[in-house]
């Protein structure tokens, strides 16, 4: 343990002080690109594959098992950073507990046009724009197929499941098949432990059409008739007051749906810092801090009124273990995120598992189980 605590502080001084200023001195776009080209050779290479294995934290406080999944801890990776799903081998070794690949479509996209990532340093934030790139389910599901039976044991995958981004999947009947498509494919391969249904990219031809409660009606009713054997979770939009937010749910509970993820990008940018020059051309939405309060208030209000029968991923605004513990206290039972890794390096997850710990011993909590929504209970 005092060995991987060393680790991780070196490796976060290390990362402040070298990495961080040379990689944002570069384009985003080729950073992500670049790292994903060299995790793909890293990761197969004896010796160095197994170094990642120090950051990382693990603690019987922080297991717990939901709709039949077993989490070693509640710390996941969120959609949008592995795309293709090349990188588990990686993701497991930094000490994630549960990954979320994708979004992937079930035709080949190429996505929007480039550049598809803005750094906002100050606001610890990314403007995306990427618009689901993705190789199509075909050819992603292959990928998956190819890893060692036993890699999801321990670090279940998920697979987000959006529409292909073209002209031609616009009207809602296509982009319906488009869904059921990815989603047959995955089930007759049955690696993923859950489906997360992205109804919320908002960098798409057609924008969010199944946010409105009439068409998400009919997308999952088209998903129930798939008779999915795995749990179905929805990737939620940030950008409604919570009335609309509720409409949505109260479509959701009626249907096969086991939980959802709270959620997507920003659309606002009145949060962005204004050392930030962010031009209103620069196309996009934004990660990372500017998303913490809105996520984490539209948890506690889903918690509040439907935790007895949604699962709650927290997603959003997530740089370290209180950010973390205050998602899981809202009543959030995992917590995904991709920004703050960038933003502070790959140790964050180590350091988020053992700050977890932490709190939870001195709240008098003996399983992470126990904090899932404790700021509602105690208001109660």
């Amino acid at each position: 343990i005092m060995i991987k605590r060393t680790v991780r502080g070196a490796t976060k001084h290390a990362y402040k002080r070298i990495a961080k200023p040379l990689l944002f001195k570069q384009h985003p776009d080729g950073v992500h690109r670049r790292l994903v080209k060299v995790a793909k050779i890293t990761q197969k290479t004896p010796g160095i594959r197994r170094l990642p294995k120090l950051w990382a934290y693990q603690s019987p406080l922080l297991e717990q098992d939901l709709l039949g999944i077993h989490f070693k801890n509640p710390i996941g990776l969120s959609a949008g950073f592995d795309k293709n799903i090349e990188l588990a081998p990686t993701i497991k070794s930094v000490g994630f507990g549960f990954m979320t690949g994708g979004s992937i479509t079930a035709e080949n996209c190429i996505g929007n046009p480039k550049p598809w990532f803005h750094r906002l340093p100050h606001s610890k934030s990314l403007v995306v724009h990427a618009g689901l790139p993705n190789s199509g389910v075909d050819a992603v599901a292959q990928i998956i197929q190819g890893y060692p039976a036993g890699l999801f044991d321990t670090m279940p995958l998920a697979v987000s499941v959006a529409k292909t981004n073209s002209k031609q999947t616009v009207d809602d009947e296509t982009a319906i098949a488009d869904y059921c498509h990815s989603l047959t494919v995955l089930e007759a391969q049955g690696k993923a432990a859950w489906y997360e249904v992205n109804i919320s990219c908002p960098n798409t031809y057609g924008g969010e059409p199944f946010t409105s409660p009439d068409r998400l009606e009919q997308l999952l009713s088209a998903i129930d008739r798939l008779h999915l054997s795995r749990p179905v979770m929805l990737k939620m939009p940030i950008n409604k007051a919570w009335s609309e937010f509720r409409e949505l749910l109260e479509v959701i509970v009626k249907h096969d749906v086991q939980g959802v993820a709270i959620g997507n990008l920003l659309h606002e940018r009145n949060g962005v810092d204004k050392r930030d020059k962010l031009d209103s051309k620069i196309p996009g939405n934004l990660s990372g801090k500017p998303t913490r309060k809105v996520s984490t208030e539209l948890i506690k209000y889903t918690y509040a009124e439907y935790g007895d029968r949604l699962v709650i991923i927290g997603i959003g605004g997530v740089f370290s273990a209180y950010d973390a513990y205050t998602k899981i206290r809202a009543g959030a039972s995992l917590v995904a995120l991709i920004t703050g890794m960038i933003f502070e390096g790959p140790q964050l997850i180590g350091e988020i598992n053992a700050g977890l710990e932490k709190y939870l011993k001195r709240d008098g909590f003996s399983s992470v189980c126990e904090a899932i929504g404790a700021d509602h209970k105690k208001r109660v």
